[in-house]
């Protein structure tokens, strides 16, 4: 079950379980559409694997399995992998 983390890596934008504009890779790294588009070109500066759109868990399955309250930001911001 993928974890629905709370935030973008790069710049901390809240992302919210339901939100359309979070991306993730395979790892479930998570950026905002702006960041993963922008300055990461589509690809994850942890694994250089594609982002893709991440899905929208239906809220009446939030209570029973609830979205991630972890944060993980990036303390130098995100540079595109080589």
């Amino acid at each position: 079950m993928l974890e629905l983390r709370p935030n973008c890596e790069c710049c901390d934008r809240d992302l919210p379980p339901d939100s359309s504009a979070a991306m993730i890779c395979t790892f479930e790294c998570t950026f905002c559409r702006d960041c993963a588009t922008g300055v990461l070109a589509g690809s994850c500066p942890n694994c250089g694997g594609n982002l893709v759109q991440r899905p929208i868990r239906p809220a009446r399955m939030l209570e029973k399995y609830p979205a991630s309250s972890k944060c993980v930001l990036k303390p130098d911001g995100c540079k595109r992998v080589a």
